[in-house]
């Protein structure tokens, strides 16, 4: 079993190289797979993620290989099928974009249902509905399921409900599908536009993405190019809420400022001090910081995938504060682990009422997702005490090296495992003393 322990730091200072964006990258690695020739991306990150995708991709035939510099290449010239594996394809959410990527291609695509963050059953009836829309018949058993089509046409379809990851996986289905089609309700998102900008460089007719209407024009083949994966926002949102929760300084660079609009307003209505520059900001949290009330929504309102560690900034606030997810209203398992180490929280109808201004203290607490994950880091930061964060492997699904960009910006955090215990000079090099 391997943990993490964190401790109180003091003041975190330094800046943090933010990596490529997680949710992105799981659709474009997809996305490269519906190309005849070889698609090189650059700047994905070496996620348990993309492991578990190069693991089912090269059991059909698809070849994924990363270089020194860590440039992904996908080559998909030798996909034999589309009958993925199960169990792996339900050990993380975002396998149904291989359906969208390549249905077009086999006619027949088998896959489990999505897994992942263990916050919810991820709903995927918007999914359904795009693929019936463009033709596919979706049969549905105990632990998978099975779409099918000959051949797939272009239709109209408005989304019953805003969602990132359908409106990703009709791109991708529509991108070769036959004659026009038209997504209504579509969503927003920095990713999705990401998603579009590679199927346009591959060849795509895709219009209106970053909109709530997007237009695809099918094409009969798609072929290979070089991409750049865009910096993961939330991420930098974390590690800008990390300087308020440690009274730090850090800044975050190569990002895309814009892309953290509600963000930035946000964090400086509760009293963090902002400097946004053309590719970084840097935040100064040696201030009061102010109670407040929040609520998350689909881009560019603030990101359920930042109210967890939202949650922790506002431990720091004297008073009363109101988190409500209107996303995921169920999101709030980190509260019961916050609880733990002496928070006071309770949640009521998709909100948590935070009582902030109390000391924390260490405790063994379990992270169910990426960003209870980041959550409980950032209270482990401010607690007395040593915490111990079990759950490592949800962590590690959209992060390739929190503890080192934490420990870069002094942070007293580190890796243990109980086959290994570590004492003297080697808890030394665990906290980077």
């Amino acid at each position: 079993m391997r943990w993490i322990e964190v401790e109180n730091s003091g003041a975190l200072s330094g800046s943090v190289k933010i990596p490529g964006a997680k949710n992105s990258s799981l659709a474009l690695v997809a996305a490269a797979c519906m190309a005849d020739e070889p698609v090189v991306l650059q700047g994905i990150p070496n996620i348990l993620d993309i492991q578990v995708i190069r693991g089912f991709a090269g059991e059909i035939g698809i070849r994924m290989d990363r270089d020194e510099d860590g440039q992904w290449t996908v080559d998909a010239r030798e996909l034999v099928s589309a009958e993925l594996d199960r169990a792996k394809t339900s050990a993380f959410r975002s396998s149904y974009y291989f359906v969208g990527a390549l249905l077009a291609r086999t006619g027949r695509v088998t896959v489990g249902y999505p897994g992942g963050d263990n916050f919810v059953s991820r709903p995927i009836d918007q999914h359904f509905k795009v693929l019936k829309a463009l033709g596919a018949k979706v049969e549905c058993y105990d632990d998978h399921y099975v779409v099918t089509a000959a051949k797939l046409k272009g239709n109209i379809i408005y989304f019953d409900m805003v969602t990132s990851g359908a409106t990703m996986n009709a791109m991708m289905a529509a991108a070769l599908a036959e004659g026009t089609t038209v997504l209504r309700n579509a969503a927003r998102d920095p990713e999705v536009v990401d998603t579009a900008n590679l199927l346009i460089q591959m060849g795509a007719k895709i219009w209106g993405a970053g909109t709530d209407t997007i237009r695809i024009e099918g094409v009969k083949h798609l072929s290979g190019c070089t991409y750049s994966v865009i910096p993961d926002r939330l991420i930098a949102g974390a590690f800008l809420m990390a300087a308020g929760v440690t009274r730090g300084t850090v800044t975050v660079d190569d990002i895309i400022p814009e892309h953290l609009g509600s963000c930035i307003t946000k964090l400086r209505e509760v009293g963090l001090q902002l400097e946004v520059k053309d590719k970084s900001i840097t935040a100064y949290g040696d201030s009061r910081i102010r109670a407040t009330r929040l609520r998350t929504g689909m881009y560019p309102s603030f990101a359920t995938d930042l109210q967890q560690p939202f949650t922790s900034l506002m431990l720091m606030a004297e008073g009363r504060s109101i988190v409500t997810d209107k996303v995921y209203p169920w999101r709030f398992n980190h509260v019961a682990q916050l609880k733990r180490m002496g928070a006071r929280i309770e949640v009521k109808r998709g909100s948590a009422f935070i009582q902030g201004g109390l000391q924390l203290r260490g405790e063994h607490v379990h992270a169910s997702d990426v960003r209870a994950g980041t959550c409980l880091i950032m209270a482990g930061l401010m607690a007395e005490g040593t915490t111990i964060i079990s759950g490592v492997e949800h962590i590690e699904r959209g992060n390739e090296d929190v503890i080192g960009l934490f420990r870069g910006l002094g942070a007293k955090i580190g890796y243990r495992d109980s086959e290994a215990p570590v004492t003297g000079a080697e808890a030394d090099i665990r906290f980077g003393s």
